[in-house]
């Protein structure tokens, strides 16, 4: 539904309320860069489209009718409301501000306790995380860098891997308890966590010589960090994947089942567009890169740039 004809000109509102919080047009005039002439005719204006007046003009100033006063109140709480949201929608700009893309359990569990030292050295640079799940268009989003889960490269943008996960079973230490050291087929008698994807248990299974189909009693959850979540709570078996869920197993919330690793067919990729990237950007990159054990030789690829000596 479109409004904007039951909204009074917005400039005529402007002038208004800093006429009525100075107490006169010339004050509004010099607060807005105006002429006395510009704020009087918007204030004739605003009054023409309500029909009725806002203001008593006097000798030394004006003062504000009891609609005016009305409408001065509601004005000022609409103007406090759009500052207070643009302030939120601010975007943060500068040479040494980043923009990364990476979903909530990376973001959280992997970035965010790297992130004083990713920015340290750099006393300028601003790291924003940018928390989603989907794959961002850089060029369009404004976006510099971006994590994700996946199984290989994508199209449109340089990729580099940062690391693989070999995953293992992990449950809360109560529910351990009760499934004890066994067979691997015992794990199927307790709901089996995951979060979009499956693939991991599948491979788990499969290295065990076990074919793994999700089954009505496993839970799915969209993000990893609810998938630690519900195994902390003791709803069921989910898969480690190192390293996101290291923090946590060293902190005993969650403890290990069973023994047996297998590599999760998908792996957590860096992806940059094409093209140079800025300074600070390629900064950010190289330390990333490095927090996850890159190669050396594939990070400077990345970077379009020669390796570096040791």
């Amino acid at each position: 539904m479109d409004h904007s004809s039951n909204l009074p000109p917005l400039d005529t509102l402007r002038a208004f309320e800093a006429a009525a919080r100075t107490g006169s047009f010339s004050s509004a005039a010099e607060t807005l860069n105006l002429t006395h002439g510009a704020v009087s005719r918007q204030v004739a204006k605003l009054e023409n489209w309500l029909g009725l007046r806002v203001f008593l003009r006097q000798a030394r100033g004006v003062s504000l009718t009891p609609e005016g006063q009305r409408l001065l109140q509601r004005t000022q709480e609409a103007f406090a409301l759009i500052a207070d949201n643009s302030e939120r929608w601010r975007e943060v700009r500068g040479a040494s501000v980043v923009r990364v893309s990476a979903p909530p359990s990376v973001c959280s569990l992997w970035l965010m306790p790297r992130l004083a030292v990713l920015e340290a050295g750099t006393p300028s640079l601003r790291i924003v995380l940018q928390v989603e799940h989907r794959k961002v268009d850089f060029e369009e989003e404004g976006v510099d860098l971006g994590i994700r889960c996946g199984r290989g490269g994508a199209p449109g943008r340089l990729s580099l891997k940062l690391f693989e996960e070999w995953c293992f079973p992990i449950a809360s230490p109560q529910l351990v308890e009760t499934i004890g050291i066994g067979a691997p087929e015992r794990l199927l008698a307790q709901p089996l966590i995951h979060d979009s994807d499956a693939a991991g248990w599948k491979a788990w299974f499969a290295a065990q010589g076990l074919d793994y189909r999700p089954r009505p009693q496993d839970r799915r959850f969209e993000d990893y960090n609810l998938v630690l979540d519900a195994a902390a709570h003791g709803l069921g078996i989910a898969l480690a994947r190192p390293p996101l869920a290291r923090e946590q197993l060293a902190a005993g919330r969650i403890v290990r089942v069973d023994a047996r690793e297998a590599l999760n067919p998908v792996s957590y990729w860096l992806d940059r567009p094409l093209g140079a990237l800025r300074p600070s950007a390629a900064a950010l990159a190289e330390r990333i890169a490095r927090e996850a054990g890159a190669d050396g030789g594939e990070v400077a690829a990345f970077l379009g740039r020669e390796a570096r000596a040791a």
